[in-house]
């Protein structure tokens, strides 16, 4: 009975960090909007549950001020370009099994940059375009899922080829959020901790 106690207190701990993601939003006028959430549901006025959570994101290859809003972070990016934010103390370490298991949060806005900066990023084959590929420190993932949210909230989870490429479909004009999820077994510490495997967690936005 208590081992089913313990595996039942674990998946709750772990529940939050399954279901939500960090996006960010950015239209080129104005500050880029960094969220915590479940982005097929609408935000709520007053954040998500879980938001106070996400207190220092990091802003990759950028510096802007951040002011904290009632459901978001605004980070002062003036002008266009890609964002990217990194994020590996939204939640706690949990027990996982026998060891203990952390999670990262990556988030791009764009979709202009075919580079990648994120350990875990999904990257436009050329600028703009509708095809991305899935890297994983640097290397292509093939086989991953990829969930795809439309403007209307329309969602479906794809599969990357064996090239980590995979194609969004075009369905109407509005926001698009893509989002990836690996699981690394390796020993790392995260919040001053030791774990055994580290989730990371990957979302693109962009607007067509």
């Amino acid at each position: 009975m208590k081992t089913l106690l313990l595996a039942a207190a674990a998946m709750l701990i772990a529940a939050p960090v399954a279901a939500h993601e960090i996006w960010v939003e950015h239209d080129g006028k104005g500050p880029a909007r960094i969220y915590l959430g479940e982005p097929h549901e609408a935000v709520p006025a007053n954040g998500d549950p879980e938001f106070p959570k996400l207190q220092k994101p990091q802003l990759v290859g950028a510096t802007a001020i951040l002011t904290r809003r009632a459901n978001h972070i605004e980070a002062a990016i003036p002008g266009a370009g890609d964002v990217r934010v990194r994020d590996d103390a939204v939640f706690e370490p949990w027990q996982s099994g026998d060891a203990k298991q952390g999670a990262i949060f990556y988030a791009r806005a764009g979709r202009s940059e075919t580079s990648h900066k994120l350990d875990l990023e999904l990257v436009p084959v050329a600028a703009n375009a509708d095809k991305f590929t899935l890297f994983f420190r640097g290397q292509p993932l093939a086989d991953a899922k990829v969930t795809i949210i439309t403007p209307d909230r329309w969602q479906k989870a794809f599969a990357t080829d064996a090239q980590g490429r995979i194609d969004a479909p075009q369905l109407g004009k509005g926001r698009y959020l893509l989002s990836a999820s690996h699981t690394e077994t390796a020993p790392a510490k995260l919040g001053g901790q030791d774990v055994a495997s580290v989730m990371h967690i990957s979302t693109l936005t962009f607007v067509r």
